[in-house]
């Protein structure tokens, strides 16, 4: 039997990411034609409708292109209904999806908790997994039509390559992949890695320091052994390894020995993918490994079956809005921005300066995540917000509640309204604006549309991928910045 070592308690999660249109605000004498904007109703509801008309398509892999500059560039590729929804009609999609994300946000929660009470510091050198300053793309798109909050991303692993849809995830740092033999599986959409068959799979040793670096791990022949749960139950176990991992077609020049989890033992609500890509700020996460400067990331809309890029050591549109990326010294994985308030109308709502902020215990702060859906913030935070929402929309009819959100309109009959704006406010007077279609969403396909942020009672404030949807989010990792431009998808 398997000697269990736990250094400190795991508790990865889903792989944050919907991105908005994001604008840098300018001050201004305040006006309302200036403080409101177009909400595109008959649009959105069209969108509502087609998420059920969506289909597979087949993936045609393709060459890589080299730029001018010899960055590498890998084409990118749409990702259709790779499974269609369960559910019978938007409302049910919608309430699905709601539910599965405050699964993520509890095990969010849950992470933040016994990260703070189980801190564990190790140090991680992968040997030979450097990739340079390449530039590196790998396609990504929603897997929002499977019901599930999360992006995907199609990444190669092993000699030969064989191609996988994973999940990305920068609330997480242990990447991984369901593998065979299978003992307890979940389904996916591509077949089920053989370790057995690539020739660049190699065992991690129990006195490596890939293996001292999991929270939790095993020993069993000296091979090292992994698991990873999640707040939702869900869970992964397996073995410990290295792979080869390439972005574009198999003839792209690839990323060696990378340590990836190789799950024998898999359950849960993954819902179509072969596994998880770890973008987080740890020690075994995938940009720490291959050690890139930076990467990005532009999520599509949610209903859609278009695709953006997943991209490595790129530099940021020049148009980015950046902001500080702090470190929580008690907490590796999270990406933790200054947030400093909230506007809505163009006006700052009124909020005590520390709400945002974290103590010297590592309790609190706002982090960005690409795997949690709907922005939570502390309940006063919240209710602030919401209620100067509500006190420059009584223009708009409303209706009843919907799962998480307390405040609905009645938007049925309209093709298109006037909605008041909403924005970030970081230090240094920068600030982020939402565009509507990311703050005032439909939640079923006759015309109810919910102001889409939500509380929480716990001290960690999440940022959400339906407010990061259609902005390209950048990780400045060598400069500890996070840069938003609108519309580089």
């Amino acid at each position: 039997m398997a000697q269990i070592h736990r250094n400190h308690f795991p508790l990865s999660t889903f792989f944050v990411i919907y991105l908005i249109p994001f604008a840098l605000s300018r001050s201004s004498t305040y006006t309302d034609s200036m403080h409101y904007q177009e909400l595109d109703v008959k649009s959105s509801m069209q969108k509502t409708k087609a998420i059920f008309n969506l289909s597979p398509q087949t993936i045609q892999e393709e060459g890589v292109a080299e730029t001018p500059s010899s960055e590498l560039s890998f084409t990118l590729h749409p990702r259709a209904a790779i499974v269609a929804p369960k559910e019978k009609d938007y409302a049910a999609v919608t309430k699905a999806r709601l539910a599965r994300d405050s699964a993520r946000v509890a095990s969010l929660m849950t992470q933040h908790q016994l990260s703070l009470k189980n801190l564990t510091t190790m140090d991680l050198n992968p040997a030979d997994t450097s990739f340079g300053s390449e530039k590196i793309q790998a396609p990504l798109t929603s897997g929002g039509n499977q019901g599930s909050g999360e992006y995907f991303t199609r990444v190669g692993v092993g000699r030969p390559v064989k191609q996988f849809y994973m999940v990305i995830d920068t609330g997480s740092d242990i990447s991984w992949l369901q593998c065979k033999p299978c003992t307890e599986c979940y389904e996916q959409s591509d077949p089920i890695f053989n370790p057995g068959s690539s020739t660049t799979y190699k065992s991690v040793g129990c006195s490596s320091e890939q293996c001292n670096a999991l929270r939790v791990s095993a020993c069993q022949a000296n091979s090292c052994l992994y698991q990873v749960s999640y707040g939702d139950g869900s869970y992964t176990v397996g073995d410990f390894a290295t792979e080869s991992v390439t972005f574009g077609s198999a003839s792209a020049k690839s990323i060696p020995n990378v340590a990836i989890g190789c799950g024998h033992q898999n359950e849960g609500l993954f819902i179509g993918a072969a596994g998880l890509l770890g973008l987080g700020h740890g020690k075994l996460s995938f940009p720490t490994q291959i050690k890139t400067t930076s990467f990005s990331y532009c999520l599509v809309q949610r209903d859609s079956s278009a695709s953006s890029t997943l991209d490595f050591n790129s530099a940021p549109p020049r148009d980015s809005v950046t902001v500080p990326l702090l470190r929580n010294p008690k907490i590796n994985t999270f990406y933790y921005l200054p947030l400093a308030g909230l506007a809505v109308g163009g006006r700052p709502v009124s909020l005590p300066e520390s709400v945002f902020a974290f103590d010297s215990s590592g309790y609190g702060g706002v982090i960005i995540d690409s795997g949690t859906a709907v922005t939570r913030l502390q309940t006063a935070a919240y209710n602030s917000l919401r209620d100067s929402f509500v006190k420059l929309s009584q223009h708009l009819p409303k209706s009843s509640s919907f799962a998480l959100f307390d405040t609905c309109y009645d938007l049925s009959s309209m093709s298109s309204v006037r909605v008041p704006t909403v924005a970030f406010r970081f230090g240094g007077g920068k600030t982020v604006a939402l565009h509507p279609k990311n703050y005032l969403i439909p939640v079923d396909s006759a015309g109810k549309y919910c102001f889409a942020f939500a509380p929480t009672s716990g001290s960690l404030a999440i940022i959400g991928n339906i407010q990061q949807q259609g902005t390209r989010v950048s990780y400045d990792l060598a400069n500890n910045v996070v840069g938003f431009s609108p519309d580089k998808c």
